[in-house]
């Protein structure tokens, strides 16, 4: 039985477009990672190992055929390390050593999974996002826009991020800073400075996480990308805050507060029945608050959890299609656990509990995103716009020596 109440639908855009643009005020952004093959990235560390094993095992032919060649990588690519990353440059059709150690990346929003991080196995990369990943840095996620498809316009991810929706639309990944260890802000030039005189009773620049708390709050989408209007007095910039900063940590798992996100007592979710060894399509009971998987049973799920969508699609349904697809025999992504593991299920009630409170509190966010407060020509007028090109470019934070392909080093 499936539940009929859907998400909310995308807000509407605001009135007029003097609303900014996200693009305008975090001016630096790139476009979505391209991993090129499935098997290269998997919901536990295990199965990655066992692909790799394979792969390193095979020769000749085999090897290209495992491999899965692309137009941008085959076993013959030589390529650059990855920023931060300690695997090879030569050849793969070389490659004997062990696993790289996998790193943990957003395959789809709220499903974090695990990738093998080595530049000879990823069509497009992104190397730029790699030098500025790690603590404190925020990756906000702009879903591309669909036509009056559920589901929120901006995502925030502690983790690298791939950057599509799950319909496959391209967003854009835009880093909270532009520099390692949370230095200089991925922001318009001033305008920190504008919404602490604004909104900050004399407090000085706002803090880039404050921003952040905002956007979370305020955005909604539009054809022309993600807007943020901004608000008209300081009371509302706190409460908007005080919602998106509370928004930002469930999405992060309590990486803001300290403490994993909980929904109330008697309103956990809990296995009734054990998930079966291979499970199907989930459905749901929204009279008993049920999602029953095979003959798995998980309870209380509220029905805000169930219904919760990103660009129309709903997230529990593809977080199991992403699980329990079937694979080509003999590839490497046939590769994969005996059985369902007892750790997926622990993530699955993360997950519940994430989207049910995400989605509990979406009408709250209505008064902030219909703005009302200074627009774009009050950000020209303070000169906050336009952003200067530079500010677009990554920045140049290249401290070490890269390694290049076939161990040559590498200067940026």
């Amino acid at each position: 039985m499936r539940g009929v109440t859907e998400a909310p639908r995308q807000q509407a855009l605001p009135p007029g477009e003097d609303t900014p643009l996200l693009d305008e005020l975090m001016p630096w952004s790139a476009a979505p990672l391209r991993f090129g093959r499935a098997w290269i990235v998997a919901p536990d560390v295990r199965t990655l190992r066992g692909r790799w094993d394979r792969l390193v095992a095979a020769e000749g032919g085999e090897r290209a055929a495992l491999f899965r060649p692309s137009r941008a990588r085959t076993p013959d690519t030589a390529v650059a390390a990855l920023p931060g990353q300690r695997t090879g440059t030569g050849r793969f059709a070389r490659e004997d050593g062990p696993c790289p150690e996998p790193v943990r990346v957003l395959a789809d929003p709220f499903d974090e999974q695990w990738l093998l991080p080595d530049h000879r196995l990823i069509d497009t990369a992104r190397p730029e996002l790699w030098r500025v990943a790690g603590a404190p840095q925020l990756f906000l996620v702009e879903q591309g826009y669909v036509p009056g498809a559920a589901g929120p316009a901006l995502l925030a991810t502690g983790a690298l991020p791939e950057g599509r929706s799950p319909a496959g639309r391209p967003g854009r990944i835009r880093p909270l800073f532009r520099r390692p260890g949370g230095a200089e802000p991925n922001l318009a030039p001033g305008l920190l400075g504008f919404l602490g005189e604004r909104y900050g009773a004399g407090r000085g620049p706002a803090d880039p996480l404050e921003w952040a708390a905002w956007a979370a709050a305020a955005a909604v989408p539009s054809p022309a990308g993600c807007r943020v209007p901004l608000p008209v007095d300081r009371a509302a910039w706190e409460a908007g805050t005080a919602l998106g900063r509370e928004l930002l940590d469930v999405q992060l798992r309590g990486a803001l507060s300290g403490t994993r996100p909980r929904l109330p007592g008697g309103r956990r979710p809990y296995v009734r029945a054990a998930l079966p060894a291979r499970p199907g399509a989930p459905s749901y009971d929204p009279g008993g608050e049920v999602l029953e998987v095979g003959g798995g049973r998980i309870s209380p799920v509220p029905e805000a959890a169930w219904a919760y969508r990103v660009g129309g699609v709903r997230v529990l349904e593809r977080w199991f299609a992403r699980r329990t697809a079937p694979a080509e025999p003999g590839s490497l992504e046939a590769i994969g656990p005996a059985a369902w593991p007892q750790e997926w299920t622990s993530e699955l009630l993360d997950l519940v509990t994430v989207l049910a409170l995400l989605g509990g509190r979406e009408a709250e966010r209505a008064p902030f995103a219909a703005g009302g407060g200074p627009g774009r020509a009050a950000l020209r007028a303070a000169g906050v716009l336009p952003v200067p090109d530079r500010a677009r470019r990554p920045a140049s934070v290249l401290d070490h020596r890269e390694e290049g392909p076939e161990g040559q080093f590498t200067l940026v």
